[in-house]
């Protein structure tokens, strides 16, 4: 790469944060800031929010698993990837259960007033881990086109780009996020057209749909846990959730439903990407996209920068958004106190810790697969508790038997302590399948036998007498 073309590229993270700062609107209140209404205080309109909600999924390392499992196991490394986000519908239709017949306002006063303060204690806690674990994977995607891993390029544009996003979310909170999620949305489906006219036409089509084959040992092992995955994964996801309770029932219903589906086809789209570096024996990465952008020449690479960075930029915003909520908001409700008057300095300033801590991973170095796998079997637990809410009236054990077991086998797995007999097939993700399948089956079975024990006693009573 010239010196000219380096100083582009770092000249255009400088036009990216300003650029943003500049467009994004302040927010003044609360309501903006939290809750991302207008001046007016009108909520954000159904567009915006499918805009919002499918680009703040559409993270920097999404879009790069996506490929890098397109160039390991062909298309069904892309339709496996693809499937987390089917998560999105399902998450729509059951906060929209959750408000229209549960009366919820929030998924922590829900748990509050369902399962108990513990419970959203627990539930809490998992939630900063994994809005910790956004900051660092998409900003260590975006420092991946400036240099190599810890090198001082990656670490500094990894920086720069923390910063500048962080600039323009500390002027608006959730207002200036979804309006500036709009915009990083076109910007992706446009450059993501631009990166695949570049790409595609050296295949026909049947050859790139012919790569790969439907068994456990090449992908389909992963494809089966994303399907299990939708039923849970969402829920301690509160960039996506929180958006689930900012305009109508309806509203957001259809919203969620479009951008889900929007998602699904762009992250497969994109994971053709992948699917071509394997039909031109590219090495095979841990940035595939990067390796692939490589070789595009100037115009190709700086489209793929443009995808990573809106990509990214969105899911950062929004990252800070919810971490501010949740710690000047909903924390403060835990401790049975009402939130300060203060909280939207209180919310400022939990971005900008969060915005230094949350980027020490990245600079040690990790690997970005494991901040969706690893999560996603810990939180198992959340489908039965979300799910079957509706046939439980308050039961605290159940919450914690269902949700603890869960994160026991998420650390047994982090730990390769899962015994081999669980896999299922013997793909890569044999363990992880066997894992999540039995998992569930066991949190599910924890949930619901609270509500059994009693009914136990009443029979047992009866037949005494």
């Amino acid at each position: 790469m010239s010196e000219f073309q380096g100083l582009f590229f770092w000249g255009f993270l400088l036009v990216f944060g300003a650029g943003m700062y500049l467009v994004a609107p302040r927010a003044t209140d609360e309501p903006g800031f939290f809750s991302g209404h207008d001046a007016q205080g009108r909520p954000a309109s159904e567009w915006a929010l499918m805009m919002s909600i499918f680009i703040s999924w559409i993270f920097a390392k999404s879009v790069t698993n996506a490929a890098n499992l397109g160039a390991a196991y062909g298309v069904v490394g892309g339709l496996a990837y693809a499937a987390y986000w089917l998560s999105i519908p399902v998450a729509g239709l059951v906060i929209y259960r959750l408000r229209t017949r549960e009366g919820a306002t929030g998924l922590i006063p829900f748990l509050v007033s369902k399962y108990g303060r513990g419970a959203a204690l627990a539930f809490s806690a998992a939630i900063l881990v994994r809005l910790f674990n956004e900051v660092w994977s998409n900003t260590a995607v975006v420092g991946g086109y400036y240099g190599e891993s810890g090198s001082p390029g990656f670490i500094a544009a990894a920086l720069l780009f923390t910063a500048a996003v962080l600039f323009y979310s500390l002027k608006g909170g959730l207002r200036s996020s979804i309006f500036s999620d709009v915009i990083q949305a076109v910007v992706f489906i446009l450059f993501v057209g631009v990166v695949l006219a570049f790409v595609l036409p050296a295949h026909a089509p049947r050859e790139l749909l012919a790569q790969g084959s439907f068994t456990l040992a090449s992908g389909g092992d992963l494809l089966l846990v994303a399907l299990l995955q939708t039923v849970s994964y969402p829920f301690h996801d509160p960039v996506l959730t929180d958006r689930g309770f900012i305009t109508r029932e309806k509203t957001m219903l259809r919203a969620f439903i479009l951008a889900g589906v929007l998602g699904f086809i762009a992250i497969f789209a994109f994971s053709l990407v992948g699917v071509h570096a394997r039909l031109e024996g590219i090495r095979i990465s841990s940035n595939v996209p990067a390796d692939v952008a490589r070789g595009l020449g100037f115009s190709g690479f700086f489209a793929m920068i443009v995808v990573m960075v809106s990509s990214a930029g969105s899911t950062l915003d929004s990252t800070f958004t919810s971490l501010s909520k949740l710690v000047a908001r909903e924390l403060p409700l835990l401790a049975g106190r009402l939130p300060s008057p203060r909280a939207m300095t209180i919310g400022a300033f939990t971005m900008i810790v969060f915005a230094l801590l949350g980027n020490l991973p990245m600079i040690a170095g990790t690997d970005i697969l494991k901040a969706t796998t690893v999560s996603g079997t810990m939180v198992i637990g959340l489908a039965p508790i979300f799910l079957f809410s509706h046939r439980v009236r308050y039961s605290p054990l159940s919450f914690h038997l269902a949700f603890w077991t869960g994160m026991t086998l998420g650390v047994l797995q982090l730990m390769d302590l899962v015994p081999p007999s669980w896999a299922i097939g013997g793909g890569k993700y044999g363990i992880l399948l066997g894992t999540n399948l039995y998992g569930l089956l066991l949190c599910t079975a924890g949930f619901f036998v609270p509500l059994l024990v009693p009914r136990t006693r009443l029979s047992s009573a009866s037949g005494a007498a």
